[in-house]
């Protein structure tokens, strides 16, 4: 345990060194800033999805709507630049064989990219909500937000039902680092692995489109993204929540497990 965290400091610290790692999260701070620009600027609002009618409403649903957006392809791209990168850079920078024959066993090695992947997503995460949040309610008031069950939220709940939301989202988006990262152990390619990452992405998102696979979409990981509606009813709904914990994890732990078999198995002679 004290290895991994040795190894997850240093981690850190090569996350905070390197260019991509700021180009993800100014987007995800950047994104939900120039949405609210928009609306500012116009009359219309992004109607057809939840709570799209009411960013008008409450600034506290203009984070719920970059939420329901995000999920199609902002925070898989945020995520996997650093989760697709973490190990195919130190190929690509031949420092890996370094990194190999040090003392430190591999395993402890693996599980803190995996852990500074995880932190950064959830970094991404946060940073959206407090832009996202900060900017809907200076531009539409800190006002109650309108369930889906038509109920009006009052405020001081609403935020913490925000951070039950977050939590809820956080769980198919740590699949999506943990596949990341198995694609960027295995490729030893940091573009691959990035594209790779989103192709898959989105094509989940097209197969939930089509009424004919219905039987499967709730099994898709792009399907969890949605898991949270379940918290902004009257009552609250948690079987799509427990539903998402066990399908997420159905992705992570085998992605992570085969990157963890790659990742050992890796020749050290060949980098």
């Amino acid at each position: 345990m004290t290895g991994a965290l040795t190894a997850y400091r240093w981690e850190l610290r090569k996350l905070v060194a390197q260019k991509r790692t700021y180009l993800g999260l100014a987007a995800a701070v950047g994104v939900p800033l120039l949405f609210v620009l928009v609306l500012v600027l116009s009359d219309g609002s992004p109607d057809g999805i939840p709570f799209g009618a009411e960013v008008r409403r409450s600034g506290l649903a203009v984070p719920l709507v970059i939420l329901l957006f995000g999920s199609i392809w902002l925070f898989p791209l945020i995520v996997s630049l650093v989760a697709g990168d973490v190990v195919a850079t130190e190929d690509g920078h031949g420092t890996l064989k370094t990194i190999l024959t040090r003392s430190l066993d591999r395993t402890p090695i693996f599980a803190a990219k995996a852990m500074a992947s995880a932190t950064y997503a959830v970094l991404a995460l946060v940073l959206m909500a407090l832009a996202a949040g900060a900017a809907g309610i200076l531009a539409f008031g800190l006002e109650p937000l309108p369930s889906l069950s038509g109920a009006p939220v009052p405020a001081p709940r609403a935020l913490v039902l925000t951070v039950l939301v977050l939590g809820v989202y956080l769980m198919p988006l740590l699949a999506v680092a943990a596949i990341a990262l198995l694609l960027s152990t295995a490729t030893r390619n940091s573009a691959a692995a990035v594209v790779a990452t989103l192709m898959g992405s989105l094509i989940m998102q097209l197969l939930g489109i089509f009424s004919s696979l219905e039987p499967i979409q709730p099994y898709l990981l792009t399907t969890q993204f949605s898991a949270w509606l379940g918290l902004v009813r009257e009552p609250m709904d948690w079987a799509p929540v427990a539903r998402a914990a066990w399908v997420c994890a159905l992705y992570a732990l085998p992605a992570l497990a085969a990157g963890l078999v790659v990742f050992l198995r890796r020749d050290v002679a060949g980098g």
